[in-house]
C-alpha cells in the first residue's frame, strides 16, 4: 500500500514534487478554499505550522474549487491571497479535486475504506494527521479548528 509521500502532487508555484519534501514530517493535510465562512482558519493553519517546524510539522494546503465554487481563482490568484491576507507561509498545491471522477489519486488513498476513513469530503478544510512514516492516522471534520484539544493532542502524540 502506499503511503502520504509518494504521491505526485504539483506545488502551487509549478514544482512537481511537493509531498516529497514532507517526507519524515508529521503533517496536517488540508482541502482548502479563499471565500468560504471556514476560510479564517487559515490563520490557525499558519500558527500551528510556524509553531512546530522544529519538531518536523508541517501544515499542507490543498486548494478546491468543488464546494460552494469558493476556490474559483488561479494558482497565482491563491498564493497571493493566502500570503497577503493570512500570512500562510506553508507548502500548498495546485488546485486539486477531491472527490468525483476527477478525485486525486492521493484524496482517493485518504478516503479509501483500507485506511480507516472512508467516504467523500464533505467541505472546504476537512483535515488529514500524517504520520512520519506517511500512515494516515486521524481524519477530523471541516469545523475542527486547527486548536481543537483533540487535534492538538492527536498532534502531540504523532510528534
Amino acid at each position: 500500500m502506499r503511503n502520504f509521500f509518494q504521491f505526485d502532487v504539483n506545488s502551487i508555484d509549478g514544482d512537481a514534487d511537493l509531498l516529497g519534501s514532507l517526507k519524515g514530517k508529521v503533517v496536517l493535510a488540508v482541502n482548502v478554499a479563499s471565500r468560504c465562512g471556514l476560510t479564517p482558519q487559515y490563520t490557525g493553519l499558519e500558527e500551528l505550522h510556524e509553531e512546530l517546524a522544529n519538531e518536523n510539522f508541517a501544515v499542507v494546503g490543498f486548494p478546491c474549487n468543488q464546494f460552494g465554487a469558493q476556490e474559483p481563482g488561479s494558482e497565482e490568484e491563491i498564493q497571493t491571497f493566502c500570503s497577503a491576507t493570512y500570512g500562510v507561509t506553508f507548502p500548498m498545491s495546485a488546485k486539486l479535486e477531491v472527490n468525483g471522477t476527477g478525485r486525486h489519486p492521493l484524496y482517493a488513498w485518504l478516503t479509501d475504506p483500507e485506511n480507516g476513513n472512508p467516504g467523500d469530503i464533505q467541505w472546504n478544510f476537512e483535515k488529514f494527521l500524517i504520520g512520519r512514516e506517511g500512515r494516515l492516522l486521524k481524519r477530523y471534520a471541516p469545523t475542527t479548528k486547527p486548536r481543537d484539544n483533540g487535534l492538538m493532542q492527536d498532534i502531540a502524540d504523532a510528534l
